[in-house]
């Protein structure tokens, strides 16, 4: 549990470093990337941490697919705070068949 927590804390951080400038492009293009860079600092902070710890229970595919799942699921929220709307079925529809994939990364859930 402590590592999806970190990998959720962390994909936070990263989600932001990645589209959090979106909401400020009327700033020098040197400033969003300086901020992005700070920003990802407190994602690296987590995520090696959550990789590392995480590596003695789940395999590198696992942990991977996990990440997956929880960027899936923060950038749905992020959607929301930059586009100021709510997700679109069109885009639902693509995030559904990667979380249902991902079940085959842990045949221990399906035995």
């Amino acid at each position: 549990m402590r590592t999806i927590l970190l990998l959720t804390i962390s994909n936070i951080f990263m989600t932001f470093a990645w589209y959090g400038h979106l909401r400020f492009r009327s700033e020098a293009l040197w400033k969003v990337i300086m901020a992005s860079w700070g920003i990802a600092f407190f994602e690296y902070c987590f995520q090696v941490p959550a990789n590392r710890n995480g590596s003695y229970e789940f395999t590198p595919a696992q942990l991977k697919t996990i990440q997956e799942i929880i960027t899936l699921s923060i950038f749905s929220g992020v959607f929301d705070f930059l586009s100021r709307g709510p997700l679109q079925v069109e885009l639902w529809s693509g995030l559904c068949p990667d979380c249902g994939g991902s079940i085959l990364y842990f045949p221990q859930m399906v035995d």
